[in-house]
């Protein structure tokens, strides 16, 4: 069952097949209720191994200042929300379709593919909110509760088909789920509408409180509905899961109209990490020049956007005075803005120019201490200016505040080589390899790792710690 399980896959809470009906449809929210099947912490649990199983199948992003902004963005929204337990792991997965979801414990995934649908920042905390919704309510425990009145299931049953759904499309995995669950699918269905209504009202509070236009959810909804429209048979990810109707849009446009339009402007930094994605589903760094110097001679609502992506499309296609001259601009509008620092010092770095570049990240990293997408570009000027011990420390400190960070751990592992700290290399190799799910090869490490380390008491027991950890959670994942 555990190798069925290691298919790409999303939405656990994916039993929320169709659009919402009735508003005055009411639901309990079982919070830490005792007759609730999962506590939070085990759901927290199950969560952390889901994402371990996840991370080794899909391919998933590295990029740090998109997870730096999503991150945030999110932050802000469960501040706001009701999800009580805010301990939320993101994973940012290279795909182009529309999808977005939820696991229980507070593991998000946001397809890269959904900033190319949401045309602002308030659109895209709409589907978050959504989502966020669905964890505060807990509609995964109430749902496996909800089948486990009408009819035994075995929850690696319930998982396998709904991972299905996102790696051979919707079809394949709904046939999955009726084969093992069809005494009790209509049911079921019925329920989930429940969960995707209260999803939708609980999501709204939470943009509202967070200050955001919930004008923007039928706006946003409308878009998914004209995406399924012009599909054909390639329905988005999301509407698989989300069915999105004519009602559920004018369910939500009336619940808008309870609260003011918010008429800020948009958060530019949005449309920046839109430029990031939009680079990379081009198939070349050509054509990316190409499309972002067409929309830069047209009307643009964001001509900054336009350009930043320009500066990264010239960057990667190593015309770099040309990125330079379209980065001056930027720069003096926004000299403070991380996001046309780390862009200057990439141009340093492909220019030859790293040391260059490494001290003017360490000025601004005085004023950011640990941030993420500015260390791991701190780092990577180091190395590339052969300061392999500077750039490791700064890693070694970054790893303390962003433990889950597989790309730190990478990174970390390599810089720990070219340093010549080789049991570091291996045990930050494994920490890498244990977020990545990889458990056999993160027990490899550590035993080389023990091996170098002998004569160190505390470090052989640490190492000693790990390796019986590692177990426990090859455990709960071969327990899913």
């Amino acid at each position: 069952m555990y190798r069925f399980l290691k298919v790409t896959g999303i939405t656990l809470l994916s039993m929320c097949l169709m659009g919402a009906n009735t508003d005055e449809l009411k639901l309990p929210n079982l919070g830490e209720s005792s007759t609730s099947l999962f506590s939070s912490e085990k759901e927290y649990q199950i969560g952390r191994a889901w994402l371990r199983i996840f991370r080794s199948r899909a391919p998933t992003s590295d990029d740090p200042l998109l997870s730096d902004y999503l991150e945030n963005l999110i932050y802000r929204l469960a501040t706001h929300s009701q999800l009580e337990d805010r301990r939320i792991d993101i994973v940012i997965v290279r795909n182009e379709t529309l999808n977005a979801f939820a696991v229980p414990g507070g593991v998000m995934g946001i397809h890269d593919g959904l900033l190319a649908y949401a045309q602002s920042e308030d659109e895209l905390a709409t589907v978050l909110a959504h989502e966020l919704a669905h964890l505060s309510q807990r509609h995964f425990s109430r749902g496996v509760e909800q089948q486990k009145r009408q009819t035994p299931l075995a929850l690696a049953g319930m998982l396998a088909g709904l991972l299905l759904i996102a790696t051979t499309g919707g079809d394949a995995g709904m046939a999955a789920i009726t084969a093992s669950q069809a005494a009790s699918m209509q049911s079921r269905l019925r329920f989930s509408r429940g969960n995707e209504q209260e999803a939708d009202r609980i999501g709204m509070l939470t943009m509202v409180s967070a200050g955001m236009d919930p004008h923007a959810a039928p706006v946003m909804f409308e878009r998914m509905l004209k995406a399924t429209r012009y599909s054909g048979n390639n329905v988005p990810e999301f509407l698989l899961t989300h069915p999105i109707t004519e009602n559920r849009i004018s369910d939500t446009r009336n619940r808008a109209r309870r609260y003011v339009k918010t008429m800020g402007t948009d958060n530019i930094e949005y449309h920046l990490m839109r430029a990031r994605v939009r680079l990379l589903q081009e198939d070349s760094p050509q054509i990316a020049i190409q499309r972002f110097r067409t929309a830069l001679s047209g009307e643009t609502v964001y001509p900054q956007a336009e350009r930043y992506g320009l500066v990264l499309a010239l960057t990667e296609a190593r015309q770099l005075d040309e990125a330079r001259k379209e980065l001056l601009p930027l720069l003096a509008t926004n000299p403070e803005s991380i996001t046309y620092i780390i862009a200057d010092a990439k141009i340093d770095i492909a220019d030859g120019h790293a040391k260059q570049a490494a001290d003017k990240l360490a000025k601004k990293l005085k004023l950011a201490p640990d941030n993420y997408p500015l260390s791991m570009t701190y780092a990577e000027a180091l190395l590339k200016s052969r300061q392999a011990h500077i750039a490791e420390e700064v890693l070694i400190s970054l790893s303390k505040s962003k433990p889950k960070e597989p790309a730190v751990w990478y990174q970390l592992a390599e810089t720990q080589g070219l340093a010549g700290n080789i049991p570091g290399l291996h045990q930050s190799r494994a920490e890498y390899y244990i977020l990545n799910g990889v458990m056999d090869k993160a027990s490899q490490q550590l035993q080389y790792a023990l091996k170098l380390k002998q004569g160190s008491f505390a470090e052989t027991e640490t190492i000693k710690q790990r390796l019986i950890d590692i177990e426990a959670m090859k455990q709960m994942m071969e327990n899913l």
